[in-house]
């Protein structure tokens, strides 16, 4: 099992950056594929970035690539998701998780909000 818990986000205008962070406990999750997604008002959860156990492998929503970068660290047990160029569309709460493979994640996070203005 493991629990996982966002940080970072806030409120940014567009353009600005933001370094979200997701800190595991419990088991660690040096084997587990890493995933962000989030989710805006109205609308369904969708998939940001993904990084394999390794961290050779990443993958991003069109919509995020070039802007976004997804990265973790084994050793402190941490998946961070570092935003640039915002846009107010980014804005949603963004939740980690954590799962066996890109399309199934077993374990979440509560979410932290990130709101974008104009």
């Amino acid at each position: 099992q493991v629990q996982l818990a966002e940080s970072g986000g806030g409120l940014v205008q567009a353009g600005d950056s933001l370094r979200l962070s997701c800190a595991g406990s419990g088991r660690t999750f040096s084997s587990y594929t890493m995933g962000w997604f989030r989710q805006a008002p109205g609308k369904e959860r969708d998939f940001v970035a993904a990084i394999s156990w390794s961290g050779d492998g990443t993958y991003y929503a069109d919509s995020v690539k070039g802007r976004f970068t997804i990265s973790k660290n084994n050793a402190k047990n941490t998946v961070y998701l570092q935003m640039n160029s915002l846009k107010p569309e980014d804005t949603a709460v963004y939740y980690c998780a954590a799962g066996l493979n890109f399309n199934e994640y077993d374990y979440w996070g509560q979410g932290t909000q990130v709101t974008v203005s104009s």
